[in-house]
């Protein structure tokens, strides 16, 4: 059994704090999730029971729609603001119940599927109180095959459809009294199948297909002709379907559509989250569904370790459509610097001067290689570098989801980095 997060519900920013001493404890559970180099401690029943009942104190009612990005979380980030740190490390459980659920044996004739009936996903991954019930499982497709040499070589299932997250619906009347609204959650895990980090090194863009386009801009494109354009494999990842699977796109669409028909009368939210690939795909499903309905109530991302998606003028078109975007970053996690690069038109301006012959060489052939990217949304950068709590910080530790939620756990402020408290598992 997991047991929730337990978050402190005042955070101190003296500096006394910021050296406490206090243990920090994290406890694994099932063989599927990764572990963590942190200490071990035991959690009574009635502590965890009370733990919970203080976790979902806070009422959020009243100012849902700042902590869900409508200004663009202005004055919530640093210091980080404790409600929203909760809805942050709440939502990053509900992808850890996608980790919790996925069948990762690949001698398994289920394997890349759920573990878990629907209905069972939540309660299975110890988020039966959450107050949230599972709608529809999603799956992604990749649009190409392994090569047969390469698929001998890794000796890994060629799956080319494979589970990969859930559509969630606020049903606790209480819940959705604390939250002010009635809450729809789209969780999205990371890259799993040998066939997904194949499709992933795609890292080129490619003008959005028309279906995607945002239709009030003209096809897509701006006065000066540049088109938005996103990572080649997370849209191939995203679009692609089989005679016996539909896409993710035809899936998220048609389950939204019915979540919005069914409760667009009442106070409603779309909150898609994810890790990694999920995050990627996330942001993609944000500009997909403000782009298709005119009615869409207010979509919020909330990415964690999250690489890059798409153009400039990719961002632009999906803050247009009113998207909001939390992307929390790692910044020593390789995978949120990748893929392309990110080249800033005023830096250009001031450099040129000195060293213009270079560095427009250098832009131009970044450009024609279709790689300059550009970061979405509001950042909350943390550094798994300035915790005291990490024994190892590989790669692997540092883009683990489980390092995202105890590191935003943690986080007080730029000028004061970490705290240590209690955390629990």
């Amino acid at each position: 059994m997991r047991i929730p997060i337990k978050v402190a519900t005042q955070i101190h920013t003296s500096p006394t704090i910021c050296n406490s001493n206090t243990t920090f404890s994290h406890t694994t559970t099932t063989s599927t999730t990764s572990t963590l180099p942190f200490n071990k401690s035991k959690l009574s029943l009635g502590r965890h029971k009370r733990d919970m009942d203080q976790c979902n104190s806070p009422k959020l009612s009243n100012k849902w729609m700042q902590y869900q990005g409508i200004n663009h979380w202005e004055g919530l980030l640093d210091p980080l603001d404790d409600n929203l740190r909760r809805e942050i490390l709440r939502y990053g459980q509900f992808v850890e119940a996608v980790y919790h659920s996925f069948d990762f044996d690949t001698s398994s004739p289920t394997y890349a599927t759920s573990r878990y009936l629907k209905d069972s996903i939540l309660t299975m991954s110890a988020m039966g109180k959450s107050g949230y019930r599972v709608t529809k499982n999603l799956h992604a497709t990749c649009g190409v095959q392994l090569p047969e040499w390469i698929a001998k070589m890794t000796q890994m299932p060629n799956i080319q459809s494979s589970w990969i997250g859930y559509v969630a619906i606020c049903q606790d009347k209480e819940e959705i009294a604390r939250l002010g609204r009635r809450d729809v959650v789209v969780a999205l895990r990371g890259t799993t199948t040998c066939l997904e980090w194949f499709q992933i090194l795609r890292a080129t863009l490619t003008k959005l297909p028309y279906h995607l386009n945002n239709n009030d801009n003209d096809g897509g494109e701006d006065k000066c002709g540049s088109s938005a354009m996103v990572e080649n494999g997370f849209l191939s990842l995203y679009v692609s379907k089989t005679t016996t699977c539909p896409s993710l796109q035809d899936m998220l669409r048609e389950e939204i559509g019915r979540l919005i028909q069914s409760y667009g009368d009442e106070p409603l939210s779309i909150t898609i989250t994810g890790h990694s690939l999920g995050a990627a795909l996330a942001i993609l499903g944000a500009y997909d569904i403000t782009t298709t309905f005119k009615n869409a109530p207010l979509v919020t991302v909330i990415s964690f370790g999250g690489p890059r998606v798409g153009n400039e003028m990719f961002r632009s078109q999906l803050e247009q459509n009113g998207t909001r975007v939390l992307r929390i970053v790692n910044s020593d996690d390789v995978i949120t610097k990748l893929p392309g690069f990110v080249v800033k038109n005023d830096d250009m301006k001031i450099r040129s001067d000195n060293v213009t012959n270079i560095q427009s060489w250098f832009h131009k052939r970044v450009e024609d290689m279709q790689l300059v990217y550009a970061d979405v949304g509001q950042e909350l950068r943390l550094s798994s570098g300035e915790s005291s709590h990490l024994k190892k910080k590989d790669f692997t530790t540092c883009h683990d989801l489980k390092t995202y939620l105890h590191l935003i756990n943690d986080f007080v402020s730029s000028s004061c980095p970490y705290i240590t408290r209690m955390t629990h598992y």
